[in-house]
């Protein structure tokens, strides 16, 4: 499909006005090509040859605009750093419509009613970030969003320094919130809470259409793909950085790449946020975050739902919810196919080995998917390997419970524990480069991205330790 025949739905629009508001995108100045991703351009039908229409980078740039497109900005509120924020909204993003289930939003694209003052602009380094960590994300198995395309240009913006702003196309099956649906609840407008609610249970949870518990029902699933997100954060070492309910998928996806980091040396209170200062979301902080925010969905939902069964079901979430799901993880990265009661204790006793021990979180599991009795390889990696060797025997005892072989054991570790993660410094590379014209890394890293369980001699020194010099980067919302 070519981009003359993109065909777009705005449903989001048949709602009352006040969720939106009409946009009209403001161009960057002599836009450039960065990066066009086909992976993400087949999920809505379009040919890898568009990368080469210039109406391509019109289409991102807001200068092209195909049938149907009414360009919005949805609003919301949301809990920021547990502060009621009052209205917020897509302060610098613009909605296009849907195509094949599939919402389009350029990011960077100019103010909007919502853009408090900022100027609504996305620059270089971070529309970097986020197109290629959504992408890495999926590849990893972890819901998310996608990312079309990015384009630069010669747009100068004012952050901590002169930069120049980019637009990334980001692609999501809903963009609705948990503070979209604390708007609604602050300002008492229940009628339009509730038609937020049918919204969205007809467009992505349409099975409970109808249903007489479906408010109830709804909720229940929504804590749930809650559960299990957090609990693929935790195990593959991701740091959001910002996770105030306004970026909080109501469909249980990653969204709003921020100041996000992949774990280097495993650390349970690692910040990534610098100007998170108190820690409220550290790598650790992320499960209790995540139960406190689908605490204050609770009550914004409390017109359509008893608080009640909503509290008992809060109740379950940390009794066995998520913690279920976080043992079901960490159980594929052990490679522990049948389940015994005491493995949440072998975790546990592994994480504190892990944040004792000193050592690159991917690469001890990566190494851990070989492992065949020799410990040397593990105890070559920690900068205090000491720890590792009480750990180790409760893990050789543990295997021995188990029915597959070794071979096959590892053979599903290979396939659980990435070889390649996107660390920040790599990313950084890739900016730096972007920022004199040249994108090939940008390119490198996303075909990394796309393959991150997979052996790839040429790329091998992606998958080595973080230098000493480049470990625990923090990033702030404008970097």
């Amino acid at each position: 499909m070519t981009l003359n025949n993109l065909s777009f739905e705005n449903t989001y629009l048949s709602l009352d006005s006040e969720f939106y508001d009409i946009t009209n995108p403001i161009p960057l100045d002599d836009p450039y090509l960065i990066s066009f991703n086909p992976n993400a351009a087949s999920l809505i039908g379009l040919d890898k040859n568009c990368a080469e229409d210039p109406s391509f980078v019109a289409l991102l740039n807001g200068t092209y605009r195909p049938k149907d497109v009414r360009h919005f900005a949805m609003c919301y509120s949301g809990h920021q750093f547990s502060h009621n924020a009052g209205r917020l909204g897509d302060g610098r993003a613009h909605n296009l419509g849907s195509v094949d289930g599939w919402h389009l939003q350029t990011k960077g694209s100019g103010e909007t009613r919502y853009s408090r003052m900022a100027d609504g602009r996305a620059a270089i380094p971070s529309s970097i970030r986020e197109y290629l960590m959504s992408e890495a994300m999926h590849h990893l198995g972890i819901p998310t969003s996608r990312a079309l395309g990015i384009i630069g240009s010669q747009t100068k913006l004012l952050r901590n320094r002169i930069e120049r702003a980019a637009i990334v196309m980001r692609m999501s099956p809903s963009w609705v919130r948990f503070g979209t649906f604390e708007y609604f609840h602050y300002f008492k407008e229940y009628d339009k809470l509730k038609a937020l609610a049918e919204y969205v249970i007809q467009e992505s949870y349409p099975h409970l259409t109808g249903d007489e518990d479906r408010y109830f029902k709804f909720f229940e699933e929504v804590l749930e793909r809650t559960a299990k997100l957090i609990a693929q954060w935790q195990g593959i070492g991701f740091c959001h950085g910002v996770m105030n309910t306004d970026n909080m998928s109501i469909i249980g996806l990653t969204i709003d790449y921020g100041p996000f980091a992949m774990l280097d040396d495993f650390d349970f209170g690692f910040v990534c946020n610098k100007t998170d200062l108190a820690g409220r979301y550290a790598y650790g902080e992320q499960p209790n975050i995540a139960y406190w925010n689908l605490t204050m969905l609770s009550k914004a939902l409390a017109s359509l739902i008893d608080t009640k069964r909503m509290q008992k079901k809060l109740d379950d979430y940390g009794d066995h919810i998520y913690p279920n799901a976080y043992i079901d993880v960490m159980c594929q990265k052990l490679g522990l196919q049948l389940k015994q009661e005491d493995d949440m204790q072998l975790i546990t006793s592994l994480v504190g080995t892990l944040q004792d021990a000193y050592i690159d979180h991917t690469l001890f599991f990566r190494t851990l998917s070989r492992y065949n009795g020799d410990r040397m390889p593990i105890f070559e990696l920690a900068m205090n390997p000491v720890p590792f060797d009480k750990w180790l025997d409760l893990y050789d005892s543990r295997l021995k419970k188990e029915s597959r072989t070794q071979r096959e054991r590892q053979e599903a570790m290979l396939q659980t524990n990435p070889k390649y993660v996107l660390k920040n410094h790599m990313l950084q590379h890739a900016i730096t480069l972007a920022e004199r014209g040249d994108f090939s890394m940008v390119e490198t890293l996303l075909h990394i991205a796309n393959h991150p369980y997979d052996e790839l001699p040429e790329f091998e020194h992606f998958a080595a330790e973080t230098p000493e010099e480049h470990k625990n980067i923090t990033l702030s919302c404008s970097s």
